[in-house]
């Protein structure tokens, strides 16, 4: 029998890293004299992996030219990863939870378009005492969610089936991962998109807090709390 699997995304749901994200991207656009943004502009960005975030920031007439935004993008990584953990910080209950899964029984991973280094670096920063059957960002063998071949892949490592997997994000781009994949989904409206998004992608469950995402867990394989 297979093994109870959650995947989680990483932005906007394990961890607020919008701060961040913001501050980089604003760093490279500032090397070049170009307009910034806040973050609440910035949420509206992320989730589609960098190189997409990097391109939406910038003005239009820029972005069409493929080695100017891989200027910025070089500039963006380069801050971003000396400076990755400054602001991000993780959702409040997140790690208890996280642990919490884990002493009963679930194996656990992540599943993000940030790059992958990047996604390794915060996992092993905030998540030091757990251990993840895979973290998963952006690399160029598996394309970008809402393609469902990343979740596979990760199911693949776990031996885990669809029905004893579950997919946790934050994102209308996790709900449709997830549908394409075959598997749960449960939507978490305490990232950076709002819960209507989340039941317009086709969301089984939204929760508002990581103890009620931890009832919806129990309660999707038959487990008493």
């Amino acid at each position: 029998m297979s093994g109870k699997l959650v995947i989680f995304d990483l932005d906007g749901t394990l961890l607020n890293t919008i701060g961040d994200l913001s501050a980089a991207v604003n760093h490279a656009l500032g090397l070049r004299g170009l307009p910034m943004h806040g973050e609440d502009e910035y949420l509206k960005m992320v989730g589609y992996g960098v190189r997409r975030l990097v391109q939406d920031a910038l003005p239009e007439c820029h972005r069409g030219d493929e080695e100017y935004v891989d200027a910025v993008l070089h500039d963006f990584r380069k801050y971003y990863v000396s400076h990755i953990d400054c602001l991000t910080r993780p959702y409040g209950g997140m790690v208890e939870l996280a642990g919490m899964l884990a002493s009963e029984g679930f194996s656990l991973a992540v599943a993000s378009n940030k790059f992958q280094r990047g996604a390794e670096i915060l996992v092993e920063r905030f998540f030091p005492d757990l251990e993840f059957v895979a973290v998963c960002g952006n690399s160029p063998e598996l394309p970008l969610k809402p393609d469902p071949a990343l979740v596979e892949h990760i199911m693949d490592l776990a031996g885990s089936s669809r029905e004893s997997t579950v997919m946790v994000g934050d994102s209308g781009t996790d709900m449709l991962t997830a549908a394409n994949a075959g598997i749960f989904a449960i939507g978490v409206s305490w990232g950076f998109r709002p819960a209507a998004d989340l039941a317009a992608a086709g969301a089984d469950a939204v929760v508002a807090t990581p103890a009620r995402l931890h009832e919806v867990i129990l309660r999707h394989f038959g487990m008493k709390q």
